[in-house]
């Protein structure tokens, strides 16, 4: 393959700079080869999946736009899949998150949870009405849900959003994904993908899950998550599961997904050309599963190695040093 065959013109210009191979180096070399790594293809697949669930948000922005739902943005690529590695070699997930927004008449109040935790783990989005007296006089398109009768708003406008996807003035986890998965299911038709993929809907109380299978019978798996932004940053209260046994419905933890994926798009700008950062994450992620060693641990320190190590150490002779 022409991978291959760049990688032995590589080997070529290490040994004409006077470096003779040695049996550490023909063995870093055997396992660089064996590592099956297909960062071509998880780049191309990410990015049909970007498309698909971007065309998906649009139709979702063109029949929601009156409503009083969340205000959904353009996705974000989070996870392995989009950091260009994952632990899996056939039912790879591609995880994105969707950030929610509050739509008109409606503001976000962010509770985070008890401080001097390692993990935020009962943080939560309390939804509050605020008065559009002036918007309702200038623009009229919405009554005040704070300062006009509730039967008068039952008869001429729809529910607020606490009517529909809270619990009590928060908003709730398992609502949301509820009715995404319900309005991707009536939205599917429309979609320009629905030609080419036949789309199932899986089981799942706080992400919207989708199997996709292509007339050659080739699947693919999307898992689309809610989030709600931390201010400027790169932080988002999530719908992700938690590792506690019962996370109520109206807990959404703290997620650092797209300030991660930052971190592995920098870094791929940073590193010599042929780097093997991500084939050490990709051959020990393979080597971990079913042991009950976190990847995310891995992650974190092939994250921390990469800000502590010179960068120029990351060639594919430095492998089983690396490793």
């Amino acid at each position: 393959s022409n991978t291959e065959q760049e990688e032995e013109e590589e080997l070529e210009e290490e040994e004409s700079e006077g470096e003779d191979p040695d049996d550490e180096r023909d063995l870093g070399k055997i396992f660089a080869k064996r590592v099956q790594w297909l960062v071509q293809n998880l780049a191309s697949r990410s990015q049909v999946v970007e498309e698909l669930v971007g065309d998906l948000l649009h139709v979702f922005k063109m029949l929601l736009s009156d409503s009083f739902f969340p205000v959904l943005k353009p996705a974000i690529g989070v996870g392995s899949a989009f950091e260009g590695w994952s632990p899996h070699e056939d039912d790879v997930v591609y995880c994105l998150l969707v950030p929610l927004k509050p739509p008109r008449g409606h503001t976000f109040h962010l509770e985070l949870g008890t401080a001097g935790k390692i993990q935020v783990k009962d943080s939560c989005i309390r939804v509050v009405l605020e008065c559009t007296c002036t918007r309702e006089q200038l623009v009229g398109d919405m009554l005040c849900f704070v300062h006009n009768p509730e039967e008068e708003l039952r008869r001429n406008q729809d529910p607020s959003l606490l009517d529909t996807l809270c619990t009590g003035s928060y908003l709730d986890v398992e609502k949301t994904a509820l009715w995404f998965q319900n309005f991707v299911k009536s939205a599917w038709v429309v979609v320009p993908q629905s030609h080419h993929y036949n789309m199932e809907v899986l089981p799942s109380s706080r992400s919207c899950k989708l199997q996709l299978t292509n007339a050659s019978r080739r699947t693919l798996f999307v898992e689309m998550m809610f989030g709600v932004q931390q201010g400027d940053s790169d932080i988002f209260l999530s719908s992700e599961n938690t590792e506690a046994i019962f996370t109520p419905s109206t807990t959404w933890p703290e997620s650092y997904a797209v300030a991660e994926v930052k971190f592995f798009k920098h870094m791929a700008r940073q590193v010599p050309d042929n780097s093997v950062h991500l084939k050490c994450l990709q051959l020990y992620a393979r080597i971990l599963v079913g042991t009950g060693f976190s990847t995310y641990a891995l992650k974190t320190a092939v994250m921390h190695l990469l800000t502590s190590t010179p960068l120029s150490g990351w060639r594919r002779r430095d492998f089983l040093l690396r490793l």
